[in-house]
């Protein structure tokens, strides 16, 4: 499967470490997730997408790009394919306007779910499907019913209508493609974990795949250098409010404290970086310090 990178700051960061530096960083990961890398990242509101079909690993692109790269909202993904060949257009993340999709995952017998769940998709939206990936239709799913909620286009977007959206979204993937009751509890459902940004609001989910996120550390390696460091850097939560929040589908090495989420559980932030947690259908609540 595939494997997800989001990051979230209240100032703009660096991710070379992540993405290239540390022991478990997404390049070393890439030597067996080989179908293809993307990183989106944003710059004065506007995401910016670079992509490649090689390893990342081998991929000086994505070397380059991961050491220049300073942004408050970064989300980044190493594909192993299911379905769709390996090529640009099926390259994750996916974006449309200012929001950006990154999902590690499948659904299940996917070519026979494909129109149904298209039929779904808003025809304004469905023409701007270029791949053969379900997890692109994912995507447009979920901005089909967010763009009932809200304009896609207007920044500040609620953090409770992304997740409503979201989780509508994933609500009805597995009423087109899972496998009903009759079936039984070991068939197989689809896997559907995923990230989602618009570069303020970011809201990520589990489903069936592993995902951890992070939104303090031990001691901050710059804590001797940095301008921006508070209490929140190394504490959980401060009434709510975090410096940052990370989300990965394996824990990276260092200084950062990884809390991971359970099978349909989801996490975020807002547009003031309050961060919220909850479970899939349900309304998230903000993470106040124990």
């Amino acid at each position: 499967m595939c494997r997800l990178f989001g990051f979230r700051s209240v100032i703009q960061s660096q991710v070379h470490r992540s993405l290239v530096a540390a022991d478990n960083a997404l390049a070393v990961q890439s030597e067996s997730h080989r179908d293809g890398w993307g990183v989106a990242y944003y710059v004065a509101d506007s995401p910016h997408l670079i992509k490649g079909t090689s390893p990342a690993v081998e991929d000086q692109i994505f070397t380059r790009v991961s050491g220049v790269v300073a942004s408050e909202t970064v989300l980044a993904h190493l594909r192993l394919a299911t379905a769709g060949d390996v090529n640009i257009l099926n390259a994750h993340p996916f974006q449309y306007g200012r929001w950006v999709f990154g999902h590690n995952g499948k659904i299940i017998d996917w070519p026979n779910c494909r129109d149904a769940l298209c039929t779904h998709v808003a025809p304004n939206l469905r023409r701007f499907i270029l791949g053969d990936t379900d997890s692109e239709v994912i995507f447009y799913l979920f901005l089909t019913s967010l763009a009932r909620r809200v304009d896609l286009h207007r920044r500040g977007t609620a953090i409770s209508d992304v997740s409503e959206a979201l989780s509508e979204a994933l609500a009805l993937v597995r009423e087109v493609c899972d496998p009903g009751p009759e079936a039984g509890d070991d068939a197989e459902r689809a896997l559907l974990t995923m990230v989602v940004t618009d570069g303020n609001t970011m809201v990520a989910t589990c489903g069936g795949k592993p995902l951890r996120f992070s939104t303090y550390k031990t001691k901050c390696a710059d804590r001797d250098t940095c301008p921006f460091l508070t209490d929140a850097c190394e504490a959980e939560t401060a009434d709510g409010h975090v410096n940052h929040l990370i989300v990965s589908s394996e824990a990276l090495q260092g200084e950062n404290i990884w809390t991971e989420l359970k099978d349909g559980e989801t996490v975020g932030v807002d547009w003031r970086m309050v961060l919220h947690r909850g479970q899939l259908g349900s309304p998230m609540a903000v993470v106040k310090a124990p």
